[in-house]
């Protein structure tokens, strides 16, 4: 398998922003992502992918009275084509409500369930039980670790608590829980006095028509069995799970959690776990993510870990998917040193040297007029138009083709050209790094035009002193884009 960093040309539309905690189901040939956390904020709003189209919208959802709270730690699953959520956290408060959004005429719908209704919680695991039942293990409701197991009629929306004797796995949240044929798998997550676990259950007598009485059993399998952790995803891709991410226990000498990015297989067929070997580099360690089949492929998005909030996609494909080949085919670039140098060349090399010098000590003149910290010119917010890599590929992508070296101008103008056209709403998540550094690069060489015709300019540039488009807000994005129009028009 391969990861690759999904870009622009994978999807259109409105991409979701970053989160975590948040749901993403498959709804038919739809992947449809709900609530999360991100910026200090519960999110109630919906992103919907087309599978078929790559294409990514919000719909208008209509509401019989009001939609769900923002919350995030929730539980969310599809049935047919409705998605159902129940619970999470909105703030300090644990939530009890269960709600269903019809995707044909994209509808909520408060649904009033009776039975055996289960607490307010986050962090529970749920899946499905054939195409009309639904179970949910374990969470927490703010003073404990729950193991309980609810099965609930999406038809008659009746909840049934399920009465388990004998053995039973410790009390847990933030574990995974999927339906593979007869039995429920429950692996990992956060119990007693906040141990993080790495123990596998199986639970039966969920179907019916097996008559059979409900019971735990913890699996040993063989293999490469994956480290404790919660937080994870487990995602079903034919014959085998494949887990992801997640966090564990640093050690008694760490203060903090570590963060995974490891994938591990647990093999239906020999009933082993298998390390899951890629021949690349791997996304960041992270949790909190949601991890989607989509036919073979799978799409990573979102997480957190314990720093950052992701609002990145990355594909998990086969080595032979169109996705992996593209990888390889990118020529690389070569550098100044690989050129074939003549004589105009090394003059050249010479005055653009001096040039930076000069050019380097006026950005630190500028840097202290605005009040902000730099250590040097070669500071890769404020690297050479030309030598930045990702301005180079997205200019490739807007010509249609790999230029060569003394030919990415045009390139660039172009990428500048659709910025200078476009609104904020259609800037793609990974475009927002290449316009904050040409942003940056254009107030510098506007300084320096300034300062050999001794103009003076007392115009306020806010996000100068940013470093990475992840300390930008959503509505940094609009603000950004208009200063950035401003110096491209001068």
């Amino acid at each position: 398998m391969h990861w690759v960093k999904a870009d622009s040309s994978d999807f259109g539309g409105d991409l979701p922003i970053a989160r975590s905690g948040h749901t993403a189901v498959n709804v038919k040939s739809k992947v449809v992502v709900f609530g999360g956390f991100a910026d200090k904020r519960f999110l109630d709003n919906i992103s919907v992918y087309d599978t078929e189209n790559r294409l990514w919208y919000v719909p208008e959802c209509s509401v019989n009275g009001s939609g769900p709270s923002p919350r995030a730690f929730h539980v969310a699953i599809a049935i047919d084509c409705n998605m159902f959520i129940f619970g999470g956290r909105a703030g300090n408060k644990r939530l009890g409500d269960l709600w269903m959004l019809d995707t044909e005429i994209w509808q909520w719908s408060e649904l009033t369930s009776f039975g055996d209704l289960p607490s307010p919680r986050e962090f529970a695991a749920v899946s499905a039980i054939g195409t009309r039942k639904v179970v949910m293990y374990g969470g927490w409701d703010g003073k404990k670790w729950l193991s309980d197991v609810y099965v609930m009629d999406t038809m008659s929306l009746e909840w049934t608590e399920l009465s388990i004797t004998g053995s039973v796995p410790p009390a847990r949240c933030g574990h995974s829980a999927t339906m593979v044929e007869k039995r429920l798998l429950v692996f990992g997550g956060r119990g007693g006095s906040g141990a993080i676990m790495g123990d596998l259950w199986a639970l039966k007598g969920l179907i019916e028509e097996e008559n059979e009485t409900p019971g735990w059993t913890q699996l040993r399998l063989p293999g490469q069995p994956p480290a404790a952790r919660c937080g994870h995803t487990i995602t079903s891709g034919g014959h085998y799970l494949l887990l992801f991410g997640g966090h564990g226990f640093g050690g008694w000498l760490s203060r903090y959690d570590i963060y995974y990015n490891d994938c591990v297989i647990l093999d239906r067929v020999s009933a082993q776990w298998k390390k899951m070997s890629t021949n690349n580099e791997p996304p960041p360690p992270r949790a909190y993510h949601s991890l989607t089949c989509i036919n073979n492929r799978f799409l990573l998005f979102g997480g957190f870990d314990g720093k950052t909030t992701f609002g990145d996609f990355w594909w998990l494909v086969p080595q032979d998917d169109p996705i992996a080949k593209r990888r390889i085919v990118i020529p690389s670039i070569p550098s100044e040193n690989e050129l074939p140098a003549s004589s105009n060349d090394s003059k050249e090399s010479e005055t653009k040297e001096r040039e930076e010098e000069n050019e380097e000590a006026l950005i630190m003149e500028l840097a202290n007029k605005l009040g902000i910290s730099i250590s040097s010119k070669k500071d890769e917010n404020i690297v050479h138009e030309t030598l930045d890599k990702e301005l180079i590929e997205l200019s490739s992508r807007f010509t249609g083709e790999n230029l060569p070296t003394r030919d990415h101008t045009a390139g660039i103008q172009a990428v500048r050209e659709h910025w200078r056209n476009c609104s904020a709403s259609s800037i793609q998540i990974q475009e927002l790094d290449p316009i904050l550094r040409d942003y940056k690069r254009l107030i510098v060489h506007r300084h320096l035009r300034n300062l050999q015709c001794g103009a003076t300019n007392n115009e306020e540039f806010r996000f100068f002193h940013l470093k990475k488009a992840s300390q930008l807000r959503m509505n940094d994005i609009p603000n950004l884009l208009d200063e950035y129009k401003r110096l491209i028009s001068c």
